[in-house]
């Protein structure tokens, strides 16, 4: 008899390979199917499967006789999720609830019937349509898009007719977007168990560009305390009345006029939330395997007044990142560093630091220097 119940976790990326710490910690076994041999999480998980999360075969033969099964992505074929649970497994969060944050489309009209504050949307089938709705806009891929892409910014019906000749052949359809005047992105971060339980963390602001978040400010620094906890509401809303378990990121904009528009939905653990690792009681990882199983969750209370979270993009003059330890440590022994096993392609999210405490400024410096490090854009001069 297992010593726990069993967690399947399908995608092999650096979320899945994040909960695997945790997740021994709390002595749960985590099952893995893994999108190709060595990818990231496959080398920290050793109970793990090769195979297509888009095969119900395979899907159900990594679930075999688990407690529950999560994602690190959210591409798992709707369809295929109603069958796992219909062969008994509980899946969280639910095929109900996952669907809206695989579809924008179904996304936006969920949090319209619900009365969330959205930036005005409509699903556009012709570039005249998207006349109609106006420009500048974005358009976005309704599926598949992600980091920026499946996104675009037009301005002419050149450009509208030019996206749609690009996704021809795709059969997604098109969702338009008003160009929202912004200050900044903010995330609130909220994990949720079947019974009902909601832990939120503080509200961040995170730096997106090019599509990439770069960098996570815990808490949004001189965030208004009623928009702060408006936007907690909005995640807590959502995840209670979508029915999701696990956790919970909503992205949204800080408009110029001070509100808050819901941008994007991750039901999963999410680049916002890795500050939570280092600067919070309990990390979103945690929360996430412990909502799955429906044990109680734990506090997301911030440890220092300051964390700040700089992702690591690979450079052209990054090496063997291992050996970006011996400065990075020695400059600053509080400084936390997490990498992901995965090869150095230019741009691609290899790892991330975290740095937390009293002084914003300090922080910022700190993790931006060591994640800079790694990625290969300073040199010994800036010892």
């Amino acid at each position: 008899m297992p010593l726990a119940p069993t967690v399947a976790v399908i995608g092999g990326g650096q979320l899945a390979r994040m909960m695997a710490e945790p997740a021994a910690a709390l002595g749960i076994p985590l099952r893995l199917l893994a999108e190709a041999p060595g990818v990231s999480a496959a080398q920290v998980i050793a109970d793990h499967e090769v195979g297509d999360y888009t095969d119900l075969t395979t899907l159900r033969l990594v679930t075999d006789g688990c407690a529950a099964v999560t994602f690190d992505h959210e591409h798992v074929p709707t369809e295929h999720l109603h069958a796992l649970e219909a062969d008994g497994i509980a899946v969280r969060p639910g095929p109900e609830a996952l669907v809206h944050a695989q579809d924008k489309g179904v996304m936006r009209a969920a949090l319209a019937d619900l009365g969330i504050p959205c930036p005005r949307n409509a699903i556009v089938e012709t570039p005249a349509e998207v006349d109609d709705f106006g420009y500048p806009c974005v358009l976005k891929t309704t599926r598949g898009g992600y980091d920026g892409k499946g996104v675009w910014f037009v301005t002419s019906e050149e450009d509208a007719v030019d996206v749609f000749a690009q996704t021809a052949d795709t059969g997604v359809r098109i969702l338009a977007e008003e160009l929202v005047d912004f200050r900044r992105e903010l995330s609130a971060l909220v994990a949720r168990s079947p019974s009902g339980q909601v832990a939120a963390w503080p509200v961040v602001a995170s730096e997106q560009r090019d599509g990439i978040c770069r960098e996570v400010i815990a808490p949004a620094p001189d965030l208004d305390p009623d928009l702060a906890v408006q936007a907690q509401q909005i995640a807590m809303t959502v995840a209670g009345e979508l029915g999701v378990v696990g956790v919970l990121a909503v992205e949204l904009f800080e408009t110029t006029d001070g509100r808050v528009l819901v941008n994007e939905l991750a039901m999963r653990p999410h680049n916002t939330g890795h500050w939570t690792q280092d600067g919070s009681v309990t990390s979103q990882f945690e929360n996430h395997l412990r909502a799955v199983l429906d044990l109680p969750l734990g506090a997301p209370d911030a440890r220092a007044p300051w964390t700040v979270m700089v992702n690591i993009l690979a450079g052209e003059g990054a090496g063997r990142l291992y050996d970006g330890y011996p400065h990075a440590l020695a400059r600053d022994p509080r400084i936390r560093v997490h990498l992901y096993g995965k090869g150095l392609r230019p741009g691609r999210k290899v790892g991330h630091v975290n740095a937390y405490g009293d002084d914003l400024d300090d922080c910022l410096e700190r993790a931006r220097h060591a994640a800079a490090w790694f990625a290969g854009e300073l040199g010994d001069e800036s010892e």
